[in-house]
């Protein structure tokens, strides 16, 4: 069994074949139990594990299966470490043999990015230049660089509560170049107010319990992008972001179950789950086609599906096999 670190992960998972991946992966093929959300009770506050199984199903050839075991440490900002950590278990499908151990962060970052760009291909104008990103942890450069894939942003703008992450962000972007172009701007913002009503694309990847946009300050073509909650309590928009908006998600049963944004909008009597237009499967699959003209709001809410591991650990096994035997020959 190979032992695949967060380097060989990032250099076997380029944005574009990832999110080319997601896309033929949630048009169908992969069998996605339920999660296992396990909360763990600790004197410093309590802490989540998941496990997250998925498997190709009979029909396909070789096939694989495998496992994600994710813990959610919030307590380790205090410590300067992630708060998410975990592995995950890719075995052969016909025999069952493990085949690689993979670093679930990076794999999970980068998947659950690329999830946001999938969305995005489908949800966002076409002419989308101005992306907000709302949060500085790991995710939040892996949704600069996601939808700069699908989308030709040319201004970025950081925020985050900690206004020198946000600055440090934005500084270690200003010469990223997606294809033969540079970003024109990436600058760090203090307040969210000022640059969320000029943003084609909002990207919000916390932990926040409280919101932190409101749906007055969204622009007509807005798309926003709401990955970080994925408890019932925690949230990152008011409801009326949610009720302004033409509402996606990435699968119903997660966001039935864990859509703390898509929860309190309900609770607060201007949204119903039954006025959820798509998930990501129906996106992929041609089922439904998207936005619905260039003034609509669309909200894509991620609280994450296994298919997407799967899919993500599927490619950087077999491109890291392919370099491998090539480097042998």
């Amino acid at each position: 069994m190979q032992i695949l670190d967060p380097e060989i992960v990032a250099e076997n998972l380029p944005w574009n074949a990832l999110v080319d991946q997601l896309e033929r992966a949630f048009a169908g093929g992969i069998v996605t139990p339920p999660r296992h959300h396990h909360a763990v009770e600790r004197q410093d506050g309590e802490a989540t594990m998941l496990l997250m199984p998925a498997w190709e199903d009979q029909g396909k050839q070789p096939g694989y299966l495998g496992v994600k075991m994710v813990n959610v440490f919030p307590q380790n900002a205090n410590r300067g470490m992630p708060a998410i950590s975990g592995v995950y278990l890719l075995s052969d499908g016909a025999t069952g043999q493990p085949l690689a151990c993979i670093d679930g962060s990076e794999l999970t970052r980068r998947r659950t990015a690329a999830a946001s760009a999938l969305a995005a291909r489908y949800l966002a104008r076409e002419d989308a230049e101005t992306l907000v990103v709302v949060g500085t942890g790991k995710l939040a450069p892996m949704l600069i660089e996601a939808h700069a894939s699908v989308r030709p942003i040319r201004r970025v703008v950081v925020y985050g509560r900690n206004l020198r992450k946000a600055e440090d962000l934005a500084r270690s972007y200003s010469g990223y170049r997606k294809g033969q172009a540079a970003f024109e701007s990436v600058t760090a913002a203090d307040n969210l107010a000022s640059v969320v009503p000029e943003a084609d694309i909002v990207s919000a990847a916390t932990l926040s319990t409280q919101p932190m946009i409101q749906g007055e300050w969204l622009k007509p073509g807005t798309h926003l992008d709401l990955v970080g909650a994925f408890r019932k309590n925690m949230r990152e928009t008011d409801s009326e972001c949610v009720a302004r908006s033409d509402v996606f998600v990435d699968s119903y049963a997660g966001a039935k179950g864990e859509a703390g944004d898509l929860h309190f909008a309900v609770n607060d009597g201007v949204f119903a789950m039954d006025k959820i237009q798509a998930e990501l499967s129906e996106l992929a699959s041609g089922t439904h086609a998207g936005r619905n003209g260039d003034d609509a709001i669309t909200l894509f809410k991620s609280v994450g599906v296994s298919l997407e591991d799967l899919a993500a650990a599927i490619l950087v096994w077999e491109n890291y096999s392919s370099s491998s035997k090539q480097g042998k020959a």
